[in-house]
């Protein structure tokens, strides 16, 4: 399952016991749908020493939790929000926050492209609007056949156009 939540990103969770704490994305595992958040999800680990130097005990450590109990907090609204994808210029793709429109991975807002595609349709609108007022050209002149070419033309293009239907088999019961 592709979650769309990287290494790095300011999630917030939003179910179990650590419901509301934010905090960042130490690790995920796309196999297992899980995700390690910093300060969430603590657990005691109970080690056993395995030199002298290194002192067992117990130790508390982040556990991993599902993908679906997390929300992704966009950087610019600071929102908890879904995660859509929008195209730059350049026709890249990045995740875009759902509230705010801004994108996730990049500084420019998603709501550019919206707004150009805007002016865009109204500049195709002039345009048709201009192309009503120009004379339409004048239509082709082309030759009269005789008839017994277009009967020729006809047959030729009948008869490379014609293939064999395909035998159909018969079903047994």
């Amino acid at each position: 399952m592709n979650s769309n939540l990287r290494t790095g990103d300011t999630v917030l969770v939003i179910a179990g016991k650590d419901k509301g704490k934010t905090g960042k994305i130490l690790s995920s595992d796309s196999t297992k749908n899980r995700v390690v958040v910093e300060g969430v999800n603590i657990v005691h680990k109970h080690t056993k020493p395995r030199s002298q130097k290194d002192r067992g005990g117990i130790k508390k450590v982040e556990a991993g939790i599902d993908v679906s109990n997390v929300m992704l907090v966009c950087p610019s609204c600071n929102k908890a929000t879904r995660i859509g994808h929008a195209f730059d210029e350049k026709g890249n793709k990045h995740r875009a926050c759902k509230h705010c429109g801004a994108y996730i991975d990049g500084e420019k807002k998603a709501r550019v492209k919206k707004e150009a595609k805007k002016e865009k349709d109204a500049v195709k609108k002039v345009e048709k609007a201009e192309g009503k007022e120009k004379a339409k050209p004048a239509p082709k002149k082309t030759a009269v056949k005789s008839e017994s070419a277009k009967v020729d033309s006809a047959n030729k293009v009948a008869s490379t156009t014609r293939r064999k239907a395909p035998a159909q088999k018969s079903q047994g019961k």
